[in-house]
C-alpha cells in the first residue's frame, strides 16, 4: 500500500489576511492571554447580533435560533477535543467553570481526603480546588517543579489511596511545559480519583483527544484559539449526571445545562463554532473528511508550523547576551518566558510595546510557579507566545527589540 502524501503546511500568510487586528501593525506575542479574532469569527458574532434571538424554550423561531446556536457550539467543541456534545459545558471563562465544578465535586469530600495540585498550573486550576478542599476539610498535596527545567518532579508519587482529585495542566501557560498528562490521569483512575485537566494552553497548539489524555474533565478557553470570550469543560455525560452543582431552582436539571448559570451569551455561540471551523480548514488536503478528522489534521499541521517559528524565537533569545530563558522543558508548546539582566520585566515589556511588539510580563497567574522560581519580588518574567498567525518577521521584530533592551541594560 502506498504511503499517504503529507498534508500541506499551514498557509500563515492567508490566515494573517483574515485577522484585521494585524493591520494595526503590532506583532502579537500575547496569545497565551488571548488571540486576535479572524473575520469569520467576528462576522458570525455580528450576524447573530443582527438576527432575531430570544431566550431558549420559547415556541417561536427566535428562540429556536438561540437553541440551535448553543447546540452547534457544543458540537464544535466536541469535535475540537474528541468529546461528545452532550458532555460539553459552556461558560464565560475557564475560571468560572472550574469554580462550578469544584463546588460540585467537593460535595463528597471529607476530612482525610486529598487533592493533588501542581505548582506549574495557572491559578485557575489551583485556587478553586484549594478553597473547595479547605471547606470540605480535605488536604492538598503539591507536586513541585524543577526550577531549572520547568518540569514536574515525580508527580505520580503524590497520588495515594486518599486522593479524590488530581488537577494538572495540559501545558504551562508560563513556560510551555507539557507534562505527561496520561500518566497522571491513569494513576488517578487507579485509585478512583477524578482528573481535571486544564487544556487552556494546550488546545490552541496541538491535536487533543480527551480519551487519549484520560481526562475525566477537560477545560479550555475559546478566546485562546481565535474564538470569542467563552470557555468549556468537556466530560463524559455519565460523570456529569453524578454531579450536583449549586443552581437556581427553576433552572433546568438536565446535563450539561445544569452547570451553566444564567442566560448564555447567544451571540458568542456562532463565534465559537466559526473558530473551530476555521481551525478545521487550515489544511486544504483534509477537505472532504468529517470535522473532527479535519481538526486533528489541521492542528497537527499547525503544531509543526508553530514549532518552526518558535525554534527561531527560542534560538534568538538564547543567543542574545544578557537574556536568560527560564526553564528548558523537554516537551513544550511554543511559549517562552525570559529575563533581561539589568531591566525589570515591566521595563522590557514596555520597551517592546513601544516598538510595536505585544508581550506579557509578571506571573500571568502562574503564581505558584513564580514563587518556586524566586522571581516574584523582582517582577516575574517576560512571556512571548507564538500564535497561529505569528510569522518570522514578527519574531525578528521581537528579537531586535529585546537586543535593544539588552544593549541598553549593559551600557
Amino acid at each position: 500500500m502506498s504511503e499517504q502524501s503529507p498534508l500541506p503546511p499551514v498557509d500563515v500568510a492567508a490566515l494573517r489576511a483574515q485577522v484585521p487586528a494585524l493591520a494595526e501593525g503590532l506583532a502579537f506575542f500575547d496569545g497565551p492571554g488571548g488571540t486576535q479574532v479572524p473575520v469569520p469569527v467576528a462576522d458570525a458574532v455580528a450576524a447573530m447580533l443582527g438576527s432575531a434571538v430570544s431566550n431558549r424554550k420559547g415556541p417561536h423561531a427566535a428562540s429556536r435560533r438561540a437553541e440551535e446556536a448553543v447546540d452547534a457550539a457544543r458540537h464544535a467543541v466536541a469535535d475540537l477535543v474528541g468529546g461528545v456534545p452532550e458532555g460539553v459545558v459552556l461558560g464565560p471563562s475557564m475560571t468560572h467553570l472550574t469554580y462550578v465544578m469544584a463546588g460540585a465535586l467537593a460535595r463528597t469530600w471529607r476530612e482525610g481526603d486529598e487533592v493533588v495540585l501542581t505548582r506549574l498550573d495557572h491559578d485557575a486550576n489551583v485556587r478553586p480546588w484549594v478553597q473547595a478542599a479547605a471547606r470540605a476539610g480535605a488536604s492538598v498535596r503539591w507536586v513541585d517543579v524543577d526550577p531549572t527545567t520547568g518540569e514536574l518532579v515525580d508527580p505520580v508519587a503524590a497520588i495515594t489511596a486518599r486522593t479524590r482529585l488530581v488537577a494538572v495542566t495540559g501545558a504551562s501557560n508560563a513556560l510551555g511545559t507539557r507534562p505527561d498528562v496520561a500518566a497522571l490521569t491513569a494513576a488517578a483512575d487507579a485509585v478512583g480519583a477524578t482528573s481535571y485537566v486544564d487544556g487552556v494552553h494546550l488546545t490552541p497548539h496541538a491535536p487533543v483527544d480527551v480519551a487519549e489524555l484520560g481526562a475525566d474533565l477537560y477545560a479550555l478557553s475559546l478566546y485562546k484559539l481565535l474564538g470569542p470570550h467563552m470557555a468549556a469543560v468537556v466530560a463524559d455525560p455519565v460523570l456529569l449526571e453524578g454531579l450536583q452543582p449549586d443552581k437556581l431552582v427553576p433552572a433546568s436539571d438536565d446535563v450539561p445545562v445544569r452547570f451553566e448559570h444564567g442566560t448564555p451569551p447567544f451571540e458568542l455561540m456562532p463565534g465559537a463554532t466559526a473558530a473551530v471551523d476555521l481551525l478545521a480548514g487550515l489544511v486544504p488536503g483534509a477537505a472532504g473528511q468529517d470535522r473532527r478528522s479535519r481538526v486533528v489534521a489541521s492542528m497537527a499541521a499547525l503544531e509543526a508550523s508553530e514549532d518552526r517559528v518558535f525554534a527561531r524565537l527560542l534560538a534568538g533569545l538564547e543567543g542574545t547576551d544578557a537574556v536568560t530563558v527560564v526553564g528548558a522543558p523537554a516537551r513544550r508548546t511554543p511559549t517562552v518566558s525570559f529575563r533581561v539582566e539589568g531591566a525589570s520585566p515591566r521595563e522590557v515589556s514596555c520597551w517592546l510595546g513601544s516598538r510595536g511588539v505585544a508581550v506579557s510580563d509578571g506571573d500571568y497567574y502562574a503564581r505558584e510557579l513564580v514563587e518556586v522560581l524566586g522571581l516574584r519580588a523582582t517582577g516575574g518574567m517576560v512571556r512571548a507566545g507564538v500564535a497561529p498567525y505569528t510569522d518570522e518577521e514578527d519574531v525578528d521584530r521581537l528579537l531586535a527589540a529585546v537586543a535593544e533592551v539588552a544593549d541598553g541594560a549593559r551600557a
